[in-house]
């Protein structure tokens, strides 16, 4: 038996439903607001698409994709971060949505058994830990915490660990706290890892929800891009249709960037048996191709944030995130307990911040937090914060 998955421990949502045992106020209508899928209708064009190819099932997709979907990417990369070139042969790999491919990429990047192969960020996505766990290594954290904007203290890593890792995930705009990592950050990040020879995975799912139309947040190819490395040698992206195009059970991304990485990739998913269905293939291209609903869609995040955040401010503390569609608010009491205490008195639901971290020497830096996911419509979150505002004046 692979001895990693000993080391898994429970997902997130496993550990809140056992947390929210016990009903809440059998007279209010529950509101969750503890996991991150949109709830805005996809997009018609898309369903129509469905619809229309769902004739295709009967034939078996090819690993890499058709050559259209993955030109309609490598053109949709281009546009967004002004990047002269991406080869849609070579440096593009549609995959079946973000999570399957941040965890088989560490399947083909970590030398099995090698410690410290993997470092991620703390708070993190819970796929890049079993991955790490599953490739044989054991993750290295790196905390984010309000000390440094919520993104990684990445002056903390010595040089002897950099020279151990061979994968580092990033997030960006981050998970839960919508931190964005600048441009010099990211160069910074691509240096390290030119001279240690490790691959930076940027998973870069929630970089089309932000606040500022003028002002999107940047991404490690255009950061490759403009130091002058136009090869992206090093440089992996990952990008959904997930929250983009609010299209989750769709299971739709694509990775892009250093060639090499890209074809070992693909001869790996060969094998793995993961390739995306063909008629999703062509309803992604539409999806890639339209900005007006991922406009609209923004729009919708923009007037949800407005709404809620002069509520929430008053009787919690929370950063006002970057991008993304999260709050993560520091509680009055122990996260966890915060939880419960809310679900019972108000039917409302949200995450305890230490379920998405781990501790480390440094502390646990999702303790004393709640992760909120503003994914309902506008009615639902404004309702679920008005009796948050409502239970927390009541004293806890």
């Amino acid at each position: 038996m692979n001895t990693g998955l000993m080391a898994l421990q429970p997902y997130p949502f496993e550990r809140l439903n056992a947390l929210l045992q016990g009903s809440p106020p059998t007279d209010i209508k529950t509101i969750p607001l503890t996991i991150g899928e949109p709830q805005h209708p996809p997009p018609l064009g898309v369903t129509e698409l469905l619809a229309e190819h769902a004739a295709l099932v009967g034939k078996y997709p090819t690993t890499a994709g058709s050559a259209s979907l993955r030109t309609t990417i490598a053109r949709w990369l281009e546009r967004r971060f002004t990047l002269t070139s991406v080869d849609a042969d070579l440096q593009v790999l549609p995959l079946n949505g973000t999570r399957e491919g941040l965890f088989a990429l560490a399947q083909t990047v970590v030398t099995q058994g090698q410690p410290g192969a993997v470092i991620s960020p703390n708070p993190f996505y819970q796929i890049y830990e079993g991955a790490a766990l599953l490739a044989g290594s054991t993750p290295l954290f790196v905390n984010c915490d309000d000390r440094h904007g919520f993104t990684p203290d990445f002056s903390q890593i010595t040089p002897d660990q950099w020279q151990a890792c061979q994968l580092l995930y990033i997030c960006t705009p981050g998970n839960p706290a919508g931190a964005v990592l600048s441009a010099s950050q990211l160069q910074h990040l691509i240096t390290l890892a030119q001279e240690y020879d490790f691959v930076i995975a940027s998973d870069e799912c929630y970089s089309e929800i932000y606040p500022n139309e003028e002002d999107p947040p940047p991404g490690l190819l255009e950061a490759a891009a403009r130091m002058g490395v136009e090869d992206y040698r090093n440089c992996l992206c990952f990008h959904s249709l997930s929250k983009r195009s609010n299209l989750p059970g769709l299971r739709s991304g694509f990775v892009a960037g250093d060639s090499r990485w890209i074809e070992r990739f693909r001869r790996y998913r060969t094998y793995h048996g993961c390739a995306m269905p063909t008629h999703h293939q062509v309803a992604s291209e539409w999806a890639w191709s339209d900005e007006i609903h991922v406009v609209e869609n923004r729009a919708r995040y923009r007037d949800k944030f407005n709404a809620v955040l002069p509520i929430i401010s008053e009787v919690m503390t929370t950063p006002v995130p970057e991008a993304g569609f999260y709050l993560w608010p520091e509680t009055p009491i122990d996260d966890e307990a915060f939880a419960s205490e809310l679900w019972h008195r108000t039917g409302v639901s949200v995450l305890p911040g230490r379920y998405l971290a781990r501790d480390t020497p440094k502390g646990n830096p999702g303790a004393m937090r709640v992760r909120i996911a503003l994914v309902a419509e506008r009615e639902l979150c404004v309702e679920a914060v008005e009796r948050m505002a409502h239970s927390l004046r009541q004293g806890w």
